[in-house]
């Protein structure tokens, strides 16, 4: 049976890695990654609403599982926004798939990043959890260029069981992420 490669990883060696240098008594103590949120907000889908049916087919195709509309929560006059209006896309990821996803994430996806220094420390939330936002969705191998009309953008919170960002850092280290150095 096939198990992804980074959870492979974190079974035999971030485990281990974590057990020693946080002194868990035991494995199940060690944090791990609980889910992946992607979320694309759309602006411009108040006035075109095929934008929002191309958003969900390319967000799809980058997670590997259907995507779901979001709808706005009231009216807002500036934005010339109505309640109940579709204005963007989400998608939870987890399991296997979320362990597909990271991988595809961290090995082929930020390397294509234009000028890519590295990720910001400053996503941490304070409970252990991290916070990205990607401006391009070309970066992603899955998106064919020539069907692409609008660039868009997405934010990807990696929620763990994490109590301290020192912790999710120290995790999200051990599964490969590029950090900038401090």
């Amino acid at each position: 049976m096939y198990t992804p490669r980074l959870k492979e990883k974190y079974a035999k060696q971030i485990v281990p890695a974590m057990q020693e240098k946080f002194g868990y008594k035991n494995s199940m103590m060690v944090p791990k990654l609980l889910k992946i949120c992607i979320n694309q907000g759309i602006g411009q889908a108040v006035a075109d609403k095929k934008l929002i049916d191309q958003a969900l087919e390319e967000l799809s195709m980058i997670a590997g599982q259907k995507a779901v509309g979001t709808r706005s929560k009231k009216d807002i006059s500036n934005f010339k926004l109505r309640k109940n209006v579709p204005i963007g896309t989400r998608v939870t990821l987890r399991g296997d798939r979320m362990y597909e996803f990271l991988d595809r994430l961290i090995s082929i996806s930020l390397p294509r990043v234009r000028d890519f220094q590295g990720l910001k420390l400053k996503g941490f939330d304070g409970r252990g959890n991290y916070n990205m936002g990607i401006t391009e969705q070309i970066i992603f191998a899955e998106i064919v260029m020539e069907k692409v009309n609008r660039i868009n953008g997405m934010d990807i919170s990696f929620v763990t069981s994490a109590t301290t960002d020192e912790q999710c850092l120290e995790l999200l280290k051990e599964f490969g992420f590029p950090f900038k150095k401090a």
